[in-house]
């Protein structure tokens, strides 16, 4: 099995997610399954079913978890010191050539991609057009709205 890269943040993250569902939100999903089982009618008990769906999804996450860590690989991307070119893990500061619009984005595995902390998977198109690109670079990136330029302004890693 081909193990995806992860960053050691990325992994931290996930562990700390997986330790929280099992050993805490497992056990208040069974607390309330309990709870409302003492109410009586399971049929009519909405109590009940929710907390069975709820634990349904929460389990489902377990498994999310799981696979994704068991598939992963940590990839130290610190420790390469690359920060003339864009790798695994760098954080890119770009900008779109048409509208002056700046983003800054941080390429990471597929399990912890994330747009609403402005982390992305290194498989998505933006991504692959950004890796080994360059401070000054003008590249044509992939967008579900048409081809757009960006120009790279910064490259860290944080």
């Amino acid at each position: 099995m081909e193990k995806k890269p992860i960053t050691p943040e990325g992994q931290k993250k996930l562990r700390s997610e997986l330790d929280h569902l099992k050993n805490i939100k497992r056990q208040e999903i069974i607390d309330a399954i309990s709870e409302a089982r003492a109410h009586g009618d399971l049929k009519e008990n909405a109590e009940y079913h929710a907390a069975r769906e709820e634990q349904g999804l929460n389990e489902a996450r377990i498994r999310e978890l799981e696979e994704a860590l068991s598939t992963s690989q940590v990839i130290e991307y610190k420790d390469l010191a690359v920060t003339d070119r864009i790798i695994f893990g760098s954080t890119v500061t770009i900008v779109d050539l048409e509208t002056d619009k700046k983003n800054t984005y941080q390429i990471v595995g597929e399990s912890e991609a994330n747009i609403e902390e402005n982390t992305i998977s290194l498989t998505t198109p933006i991504a692959r057009s950004l890796l080994k690109k360059e401070v000054g670079d003008v590249v044509e990136v992939s967008t579900p709205g048409g081809v757009k330029e960006v120009e790279i302004l910064e490259i860290k890693l944080i």
